[in-house]
């Protein structure tokens, strides 16, 4: 992959960082306190135990600093880079007592954002054939939204929607509490509204669950077209390829075509080849597996004596 790192303002998440830290009562290591010189110095190895996406050393350094303000992380690899096992990612320095109250705290995280980085370059390698995008969905870890979409990024995948106030968005419980059901006479009168309330160019995502469905938002939006995304919630293949069948034969500017809901890794080649421009996956951040690695630490002399 070994594509450039994806922005990300390690300052932003400094309270964040903080609240993880007091979680695990990183403040209060009652073993180092015991153990471990306040004036010993150490440094420790951030390392792969399998292969996988790299993401989160950014915040390595931000995380230790509330520690030991003296802390510093050499990071040796990229973020988004693919590593392979045993690959040394970074080492942090600074007091021991630090190193040992974060270590915890830090590989929950970063195995957290490789987990899902990981994951997300396997998505997009199944669609990278067709030209597919492979987009997040906001089934993120409550907090961590923001985070679990850098490592999207970092997978080589795109974002979705971050929140409710960033995209319109109509969804069958949207037609469910404002007509009292759905249909393709509810999805029309939806786009009827929306479109009179929205000023050109904003994007509008409308979930069609059948074909019926995405006939009546084609034919609501045509005046729009090109600003919808119209989203095949749970369509099976040969719904898929119909869709894209319709929307070729219409004349452009035509909306995007979305495939969502219950998107496996197995079933996304075949999706993709269909002619869908987007794809959208919860199991990019709700089902990515942790990562794993460790942080071994060792002592370093002091080097003011």
């Amino acid at each position: 992959m070994n594509a450039p790192a994806p922005a990300l303002d390690p300052a932003a998440f400094q309270d964040l960082l903080r609240r993880f830290l007091d979680e695990d009562h990183a403040g209060e290591d009652r073993t180092s306190e015991a153990l471990v010189d306040p004036a010993t110095r150490a440094v420790g190895e951030v390392r792969l135990k399998e292969p996988g996406v790299v993401c989160g050393l950014v915040l390595l350094e931000p995380l230790f600093a509330l520690l030991d303000p003296e802390a510093r992380a050499e990071r040796l690899v990229e973020e988004g880079a693919r590593a392979g096992a045993g690959t040394v990612l970074a080492r942090v320095h600074g007091r021991a007592r630090a190193l040992l109250a974060g270590e915890r705290t830090a590989l929950n995280l970063l195995q957290r954002l490789c987990g899902v980085a990981t994951l997300t370059a396997a998505y997009v390698e199944a669609a990278m054939a067709t030209g597919t995008w492979v987009l997040d969905t906001r089934k993120t870890t409550p907090g961590l939204r923001a985070l679990e979409r850098y490592a999207v990024r970092c997978g080589g995948g795109h974002n979705h929607r971050l929140h409710l106030a960033d995209a319109v968005m109509v969804k069958e419980n949207h037609l469910q509490a404002a007509f009292g059901g759905t249909g393709p006479a509810a999805v029309a009168e939806a786009l009827r509204v929306l479109l009179a309330q929205t000023a050109p160019g904003t994007a509008l995502y409308v979930e069609v669950e059948d074909l019926a469905e995405l006939d009546a938002a084609l034919a609501a939006g045509a005046g729009r077209a090109a600003d919808l995304v119209l989203m095949l919630d749970d369509f099976g293949l040969e719904e898929v390829r119909a869709a894209v069948r319709r929307l070729r034969a219409l004349p452009a500017p035509r909306p995007r075509l979305e495939a969502t809901g219950g998107v496996t890794l197995e079933a996304l080649g075949a999706l993709a080849s269909t002619g869908v421009h987007r794809v959208s996956a919860g199991r990019l951040t709700h089902g990515a597996r942790a990562l794993d690695l460790s942080l071994k630490i060792r002592r370093v002399p002091d080097p003011t004596t």
